[in-house]
C-alpha cells in the first residue's frame, strides 16, 4: 500500500512540476480538470509527456487506449479527446478540425464543474470500453 502512495506522490510531483511553467489560471484549472478526470475515469493512468507538452489519461500504451489529454499553453488550457469526432456533443463543446481528435477550450472552473463537460468525459470512457470490448465498471 505504501508503494502505491509513493507512486501517486511521484506522479503528482511530475504533474505540478510540469504545470508550474504556466500561469496561475492555467495551473489551477488543469488541477481541477485532473480531479474531474480521476473522478470519472475509473483506474485511469496519468502520464506526463514533457516533449508533447501534455498530460495523457489512458488505460494502456496503445493509442486506442488513450481517453483524453490535458493540453496547457501560454494561451490557455484544452482538454483533448481521442476519437472526439465520434463523441456525442449536444452542447457543442468540441472544437477542432482534425480527422480523429477534438478538444474543449477550458475557460473557467464553472465550466470544469459543468454537467456537459462531465457527460463528455463519461461518453469518452464509454466509447473506450466499446472499442476494447470491455464491460462497464
Amino acid at each position: 500500500m505504501i508503494s502505491g502512495n509513493i507512486n501517486k506522490m511521484q506522479t503528482d510531483n511530475k504533474v505540478t512540476d510540469f504545470l508550474s511553467q504556466y500561469d496561475e489560471q492555467v495551473f489551477s484549472h488543469a488541477l481541477k480538470l485532473r480531479e474531474l478526470l480521476f473522478a470519472n475515469l475509473p483506474g485511469v493512468t496519468e502520464q506526463v509527456d514533457i516533449a508533447a507538452k501534455m498530460i495523457a489519461y489512458c488505460y494502456g500504451q496503445k493509442y486506442a487506449e488513450l481517453i483524453c489529454v490535458i493540453i496547457p499553453s501560454k494561451k490557455g488550457l484544452k482538454l483533448g479527446f481521442n476519437r472526439g469526432i465520434d463523441l456525442p456533443d449536444p452542447d457543442k463543446l468540441l472544437k477542432g478540425k482534425g480527422k480523429i481528435s477534438r478538444y474543449v477550450e477550458i475557460e473557467s472552473e464553472e465550466q470544469i464543474a459543468s454537467a456537459p463537460l462531465k457527460q463528455l468525459v463519461e461518453s469518452a470512457y464509454k466509447a473506450y470500453l466499446q472499442r476494447v470490448n470491455k464491460p462497464a465498471r
